[in-house]
């Protein structure tokens, strides 16, 4: 506890995803004041012409009341 998942077109270098996992650890763990050990975090890269089907409709859409930060698209 915690577990992270990030969703994001495909396109970036592992050194890129590397960083972006332990700046956003640092961040849950500085705000949450869980372990490191415990957090853990997943990336998954979805294709452009898959974004709506597979993310946009089942992750933004239908929990819009779980959202903290809403896309502006």
């Amino acid at each position: 506890m915690p577990h992270i998942i990030v969703k994001l077109w495909p396109g970036r270098s592992e050194d890129q995803k590397k960083q972006m996992t332990d700046k956003i650890v640092k961040i849950i763990k500085n705000t949450t004041g869980a372990p490191e050990s415990s957090i853990s975090m997943a990336i998954e890269e979805v294709p452009k012409e898959k974004w709506n089907e597979e993310v946009y409709k089942p992750d933004i859409i239908e929990k819009e009341h779980l959202l903290y930060k809403k896309p502006g698209y």
